[in-house]
């Protein structure tokens, strides 16, 4: 296949720059937005698709990971036997690299036609019927670990910043990482949709590309949602960093799984929502 037919992060167009009354024509970088179907096989079943999203081309492989074991479809830890870029002869050539097969040597944890359909750059889990088919009563909440450093929280949002190199090109991205306690920073990855930037975490530690355990520190650039949070759960990341704020699904579903959320964090500041003996703070009672 002919790699200059395969999309990159940015694309570049000319722009009307309007500035105090004149106008002036420049060069500049915009996202990349395209749609990545996912293809899922396992013994006895033939490639079929699961779902299409839109997303910032890029780190496909462990996005397509990312969402399956969002979606329940992996279990944790186990790696798919293969993923690559499909190669069907029907589809074009520019086609090629927006299609992602994942193959199975087993049977999936749950079938994905369940809970999995077509998304949008923007929403998450929107096939979820319910919290507990997140966030079941046999699932193990977050352990507290040692105490989490209050000052380390704020610095987290500046140091995924530092990272976001498509975002500093475009303005048009969300990022997500996952920091040490200590606050070193294990992996950034940035996508145009929220969600897609948090399945790229995950796939990468699936597919073997990064190691963390469940003392590590998810840090998001956006508002925390409920797709964010769940998708944490199943990533076992017990503290959610985010410049923005919750939602009340999202903080439900924290609370229940023994998780920290901490929104509008910068300057400083944050706020704690959930747990907050994670970071050796009192629990206000109402």
């Amino acid at each position: 296949m002919n790699d200059r037919a395969r999309p990159g992060p940015t694309d570049r167009r000319t722009v009307h720059e309007y500035v105090d009354g004149e106008v002036r024509a420049r060069p500049d970088t915009v996202v990349t937005e395209e749609p990545l179907e996912i293809r899922l096989e396992w013994p006895g079943h033939a490639a079929s698709r699961v779902s299409v999203t839109m997303r910032t081309p890029g780190h496909d492989f462990e996005l397509a990971t990312g969402f399956l074991l969002s979606e329940g479809v992996l279990a944790p830890g186990a790696p798919p036997h293969s993923v690559a870029y499909c190669r069907d002869r029907a589809l074009t050539r520019e086609q090629r690299y927006n299609v992602v097969t994942v193959v199975l040597d087993r049977l999936p944890v749950r079938h994905p036609g369940l809970r999995s359909t077509s998304v949008s750059s923007a929403c998450g889990v929107c096939g979820a019927q319910s919290l507990d088919e997140v966030y079941t009563p046999d699932t193990d909440p977050m352990p507290l670990g040692r105490p989490l450093a209050p000052e380390r929280v704020t610095g987290l949002p500046d140091l995924l910043r530092e990272r976001e190199t498509l975002f500093g090109r475009t303005g048009s991205l969300h990022a997500a990482g996952v920091f040490t306690p200590g606050g070193r920073a294990l992996l950034v990855r940035e996508d145009v949709g929220r969600h897609n930037a948090v399945d790229k975490v995950l796939g990468a530690r699936q597919l073997g590309h990064v190691s963390y355990d469940e003392s590590a520190i998810l840090c998001v650039s956006g508002r925390v949602g409920f797709d964010i949070v769940s998708k944490a759960v199943v990533g076992r990341l017990p503290v959610v960093v985010a410049v923005g704020g919750p939602s009340s699904l999202a903080l439900e579903l924290a609370e229940r799984a023994g998780m920290t959320v901490c929104g509008f964090a910068r300057g400083g500041r944050f706020v704690t929502y959930t747990h907050p003996e994670r970071l050796g703070l009192e629990p206000v009672r109402p």
